[in-house]
Parts: structure tokens; sequence; C-alpha cells
């Protein structure tokens, strides 16, 4: 086998690296470990990642009887709801009153409400359930034992794991096996979780043990299986897209630049520097009495930062109820701002997630947090045995200290960057809640992992219509009905044609023709129906924008602007399986956030009902596939042409209650307005 990177590298002073991007003949071979793998581990079906979108996965493919072998870089199950601590689930109005949800999405909701007597512990005002993360993972965690008993496969669960290597074949078109390193603290080292991601994750990643960890090397392998059928599937359920960056299948990160596709887009080009920030959560702990808050040393690096954003928001119990995830005592009725709520209580539980608090927005090539190809070559990450997460790990530290800064804020601070003096005032009866037994299981207080809005995104294979490679883009599922001028002025004549041609729905022909004008065309109010639907989500396009200037923190520094423009209310929408096959390598599937959306779709394909719909049908996928010897491309490889694999396995995908379509969908129904 081939060293596809080493080769790459051999060549850049005779091609530069714009030319190495395209070469895709190389195959890349794996890394031989300083020593024999400790163990060979048997796979059907081998998830990367134990976020929701995992425990999706691996929860259809035990209902249907596979061997099922589950990695995660936390010890915990659950992603979002637990080891990242947003343990308050988005959703919208009209989906949850319908409980039209997967059947592995509403089993968890219920068991949040038998696990509390209510759905809603926290008395949040976000969301319809707010509760402990720690919780999360436990009733994931029987979940995923009671699948397993019920479809009689087989689980095998390796928590504190990262991919180290892939095995690519000779042709570039299979994993033929992939190498993690498992870890756990040797005798007398301190307990996992007692050290931050930044100080951890580069040690977490090399094969050698150090002082604080002891690694079991793991190699993932096919499980045998009948002939003729594909040997094992790989799924990437991580949080930043670690496998397709590994695997080096064309992505985009950050944003893509302006189209008829995606008019909102604040950039003329790509930009892959700005994702959407991400955050660092904690829990604190309302109190009778004050408690004694101590100034963190690098506080006035990031007090300039830090504000309630808008007026109507400018209040701490406001704030602090906002994600309240425990509330024992429910406290008197109270309003601020036009929202409604109960008052916090001592022994009250938040989670802070904000914007201009916690969340960290670099968008600069000099601190941006999720390493691009260029980046992951330049510090050879893209070389057999290199690979270290793809994460630049000083990002993740400043993450860290800015999540501790904003909770001093909260408590002591005086100042608002947004709304000037006099605003924010001391609220010192709050305490700060970490320790190992804490709602985010940790003994500096941070949650495990940092709540990733946005990663790596596929771009799919060619597909009619999409010659570049399938995606879902903003007028698949955005509500704006684009006659603002700003598209007629700032969009190029022909952009703006096509675009009013795309979201024309039965009047795209005529537009296109010329026999109706652009401006004149009737807008389709309903998203893009895809004829490989496999899943549905539906949230709003909501935007956490990168800063400016780095860092970003800086005193003065501003969102990117033009982010914004791109958010508001989406229709229903479909998940598309061409979304979840990436180029080249045929026995990888993509089951959560990495699927190929754009940078403002993305917005709104994040959430948490999005990541089970996403992973439930990679679990689904995978095992049809297993069972039927046929790859996923080949389902959609021939349409619009009729595909009756395709139908057979979107019957299965709604036997088993996992949904493809909203009920009513049909390009005929133009009427979605209650759809809230």
């Amino acid at each position: 086998m081939k060293h596809r990177h080493k080769v790459a590298f051999s060549l850049t002073s005779l091609i530069g690296l714009n030319l190495i991007s395209s070469l895709v003949a190389f195959d890349r071979a794996i890394a031989a470990p300083p020593r024999t793998p400790d163990k060979s581990v048997n796979c059907e079906i081998l998830v990367v990642g134990g976020g929701l979108s995992g425990v999706a996965t691996a929860y259809e493919g035990l209902l249907a009887g596979r061997t099922v072998c589950l990695t995660e870089i936390t010890d915990w199950l659950g992603g979002q709801i637990s080891a990242q601590g947003t343990s308050a689930l988005d959703e919208r109005p009209t989906q949850r009153s319908q409980q039209f949800y997967s059947r592995g999405y509403l089993e968890l909701r219920n068991r949040i409400q038998r696990k509390y007597g209510e759905l809603n512990p926290g008395d949040c005002w976000v969301s319809d359930s707010c509760f402990l993360p720690r919780d999360a993972h436990t009733i994931l965690t029987q979940m995923l034992k009671d699948a397993e008993k019920k479809g009689k496969g087989k689980l095998q669960w390796f928590p504190n794991t990262v991919i180290k290597d892939l095995e690519i074949a000779a042709d570039g078109k299979i994993i033929n096996s992939a190498i993690a390193i498992q870890s756990q603290p040797p005798k007398g080292a301190p307990p996992l979780n007692t050290f931050t991601l930044s100080q951890s994750i580069e040690d977490a990643y090399r094969y050698d043990n150090s002082s604080r960890l002891t690694k079991t090397i793991v190699r993932f392998i096919p499980k045998a299986a009948k002939e003729d059928a594909a040997k094992w599937y790989v799924i990437d359920a991580s949080e930043t897209g670690e496998i397709i960056a590994l695997a080096d299948v064309p992505y985009r990160l950050g944003i893509d630049a302006r189209s008829y596709l995606e008019p909102s887009s604040s950039s003329a080009n790509n930009d892959p520097y700005c994702p959407q920030g991400f955050t660092y959560t904690f829990a604190m702990e309302a109190t009778k009495e004050p408690q004694p808050q101590t100034m963190p040393a690098f506080y006035p690096q990031y007090a300039p930062y830090f504000s309630y954003e808008l007026k109507r928001l400018a209040n701490f119990d406001l704030v602090f109820t906002y994600r309240r995830i425990w509330s024992p005592n429910k406290g008197k009725p109270a309003k601020f701002g036009g929202v409604s709520f109960t008052a916090a209580t001592p022994g009250d539980i938040s989670m802070q997630n904000w914007t201009w608090g916690n969340d960290y927005r670099p968008g600069t090539a000099q601190d941006n947090l999720i390493y691009t190809r260029q980046q992951l070559q330049g510090t050879g990450q893209l070389e057999p045995g290199g690979w270290m997460g793809g994460l630049r790990t000083e990002a993740l530290r400043k993450a860290e200290e800015n999540a501790l800064s904003f909770y001093y804020w909260l408590v002591a601070g005086t100042t608002d960057s947004q709304l000037g003096d006099g605003v924010k005032q001391p609220q010192t009866n709050n305490r700060f809640v970490s320790g190992l037994n804490s709602p985010m299981g940790t003994a500096h207080g941070l949650s495990k992992y940092p709540y990733m809005r946005e990663g790596r995104r596929i771009i799919g294979r060619p597909s009619w219509g999409q010659t570049g490679g399938f995606g879902i883009w903003e007028i698949d599922i955005s509500r704006r009905d684009y006659n603002d001028e700003y598209y007629s002025k700032t969009l190029p004549a022909d952009m703006y044609r096509r675009l009013r041609a795309a979201v024309a729905g039965l009047e795209a022909v005529s537009v296109i023709e010329g026999k109706v004008p652009p401006d004149k065309a009737m807008r389709r109010t309903r998203s893009t129906i895809f004829p490989d639907a496999v899943g549905i989500g539906h949230y709003a396009i909501d935007f956490h924008p990168c800063m400016v200037n780095s860092p970003p923190e800086a005193p003065g520094n501003t969102e990117r602007p033009g982010e914004r423009r791109g958010a508001g209310l989406a229709y229903p929408f479909q998940i598309a399986l061409r979304a979840m096959i990436p180029q080249k390598i045929d026995n990888l599937l993509v089951g959560g956030k990495s699927i190929a959306t754009s940078h403002i779709a993305a917005a709104a394909y994040r959430v948490h009902s999005f990541e089970w719909s996403a992973g439930a049908a990679a679990g689904t996928v995978a095992s049809f596939a297993l069972k039927n010897a046929i790859a996923p491309y080949q389902l959609v490889d021939d349409l619009p042409k009729q595909e009756p694999q395709l139908e057979a396995l979107k019957r299965l995908l709604q036997q088993n209650g996992n949904p493809t379509a909203f009920p009513d969908t049909s390009i005929f129904n133009e009427n979605w307005d209650n759809w809230k």
C-alpha cells in the first residue's frame, strides 16, 4: 500500500498545495503503532462518536441484531445533552405537539419523564425539557442495553476512546480497519475528568503511556460476513467530522460562497475559518447567602466581551432560568422583556450557554478551532500516525478560560460590552458547581467537551442537478421570501434569476424560460422534497457568528457582518440519503452534523431531534446494506429514476417508527403556516 500523504508532501515543491488538494489517486495506509495492538475487535457497524447521532445509530443497529462498536472521546453517552452539557431539548412547537419524531427520540423523552416524574425538572423557559446532563448518560446507557436485548444485537462500548488511524484499501474505496486508543488513568493518578479537554486531548491521541493515562491500542476490524455482502460500515458521528478529515474525503468548513443556492451568505468566497461559535457549558447554583467569588487571573482579558446582548434580555434572573436544569422548589411567577418564567430559588441549578458569554467565536486562520485540510497538512496530521484530533488546542484552552470568566462576570461583573454602563449588577448569591459528582461530571466544572454547533461537512457525490457534489442548501429549507431588495440589488442578474427559479416551485420552468419575470414568480412555501429522504428535522436557522478580529475577546470586536442575514424560520425539512454518503469511500456514512449541508442550512440541521433522526437513518442504512449486499451509494445512483431498493429502505424506516417525511408532504401542499 502507498502512503498517500507522504507522496503528496514529497511533491509540494513541484505542484503546490492547491493541486495536491485535488489529488485523490493515492491511497492511504495505516501507520504502524509503536507496539502490536492490545486487542482486535470485530464489528459490523463501527460508530465513531457517542453523541445523540452515534447513540441513535447504535440503537437502530442493535434492534436490527447487529454487532455495534461505539467509541466516544469522553466517558458519557449523549453528546449535546450530556458531555456537552446542553441538556435542554431544542424543539419546534408543532413537531413537539404532534410528537412527530423518531422512535428512539420519543423513547428518550419518555424516559426523561419517567426519571423525574415530569419532562422539565429544571422549570426552564427555553424548552419543554431541561434536565441534568449526568442523568442523560444513564438514560441512554439503559436504552442501548434494552435495544441490545430486544434486537439480539451486541454492543461493544468504548468510552475514553479516540480513532488514531485508518487502513484504507489500495483502491481507496473501503476502510479495512481502524486503530483506536482507549485511555485510563494509571494507579495513583488523578481520575478521568480531573483535567480540562485542552489539558488532556493531545495526550489522548498519543500512543505512548503517560503519567496521567495508560493506553490500550484497539484495532477494529470487520466481522465475518456472508458471501458478497459488504464486510462492515463505519459511521462518522463525531462532533467535528473527524473521520471525514482523517479519511481525506471532500468536505466544506465554515462559510460557503454566495450563490443562488446560498444567497444570504456573508461572503462572496468560501471562508473556512468562520464556522459557528462553540461553547463550554457549566452549572451554577442559586444560594440563600452571598458566596465568596474569586476573580480568575485571566478575567481582565475576557471581560470586555461579555454582555446581556439585548435590553429585553438584561436581567440576571431571566438568564439564570433560561436554561435552568434543576428546580426542586418552584419559584414565584416573574416576567421581564415579555418573557414569563418562575423566579430562581436557593438550590436551583442553571446551565449556562450564552452567545455573548461562554460562546467562543474565533473566525481567523490564527485562532480557528477546527483545522482546515491545509492546516492539517501543515501540522502533519494527515501523515500516517500523525492524527491528533484535528483541533487547535490553544482555542480549546482559551474557550475554557472564557467560560470560567463568564461565570465571574455573571456573579461579580459590572460592565456590558453591548449595552454600556449601569446595566450589569453583581449577583453573589450563586456558586460555581464542580466535582466528579456534579451535573457536568468534571472536577473543573466545565462540560467534558464543548457544545459544537458546526464541524466539517461532507460534499456528497455528484448528483442530478448538483454535478459538483450533492448538498442541502439555504433555499432548501428557509422561509425567507427573497423579495427583499437586498437580493435583487446584491446578486448578479443571472444569479438572482436562478434563485427565483429555484424557489418558484411549479413556476420554475416559466421563470427559466423567461415567461415569468423573476420578481413576479410565486415563492414556493415548503422545503425541498428529496426522493431519497431518510429522516426529518425542524428548527429555525439559528446563528452564533464568528468574530471579525483575533482574538475573539478583543475589546470592541464585532460579529462577522452579514452572518445573521441567513437566520430566520425554516420549513419542516428532510434528511437526504445523498447528504450522508461521502465521496470516494463506499463503506463510510455520516450520521451527525457533518452531513452535506451548507453553512446556513447547518444552522438548523444541528439540534437534538435532527441528530437522532440522522443517526437512526445511518444505523438502518448500514444494516440494510449489510443484509442486501448493496453499497449505500447504489441506492441513489440512478435518481431521479425509480430506485426499488431505496423505496424498500424507506418503507423499513417508516415501519420502524423513523419518519422520512412530515405529514402531508407533497409538491402540491403549499400550506405550512401552522408548522411553527
